[in-house]
């Protein structure tokens, strides 16, 4: 009998362990990025609150963000003509030539929402967008850069770690 309890012990645990050591995968942010920016915005142009609630499920940021499942980017629907992200020059120090999406992670290497960078390039994080990024580490913060198609002379910035993204100006080199 004890031996068919020690057996039956044995059997359990083995099963029991990588139950236990699984981690549910978290819906925002945790490691994941996405393998595409937002597609551009379509339909009638609509009302922007003054205060938008992002959080649309529980556990999710009161902030732009991408969902693990679907890469679904939550906050990017207001359309082209967001006054939030009006730029009077668009471009005005060029464009960024350092590789988008996925298969370009980067690592930031200091400052802050006005003005960070990594890989020799240097960027702003666009007025309105500040508040979004108070979580971010500017020492060392992987994020991801996508083009974005509809506000003209910004790109996003997506935190790899938090699954949240800003409007960010490219500022040069």
């Amino acid at each position: 009998m004890r031996k068919h309890f020690s057996l039956l012990a044995a059997l359990l645990l083995t099963f029991a362990i990588p139950a236990l050591a699984q981690h549910p995968k978290p819906e925002v942010g945790g490691g994941h990025i996405p393998k595409h920016g937002p597609a551009p915005f379509k339909g009638p142009a609509k009302a922007i609150p003054e205060k938008p609630n992002y959080s649309e499920h529980e556990g999710h940021p009161n902030a732009p963000h991408v969902d693990v499942k679907g890469d679904r980017w939550v906050g990017h629907d207001t359309g082209p003509n967001d006054p939030h992200y009006h730029l009077d020059h668009p471009w005005e120090h060029g464009h960024f030539t350092g590789g988008f999406g996925p298969h370009h992670v980067w690592r930031l290497a200091g400052g802050g929402p006005g003005r960070f960078w990594f890989g020799g390039f240097y960027f702003s994080v666009a007025p309105y967008d500040v508040g979004f990024c108070d979580g971010w580490l500017w020492d060392s913060d992987q994020i991801v850069i996508y083009e974005d198609p509809d506000h003209i002379g910004w790109y996003l910035a997506y935190n790899v770690r938090l699954g949240i993204y800003v409007h960010v100006e490219y500022l040069g080199t």
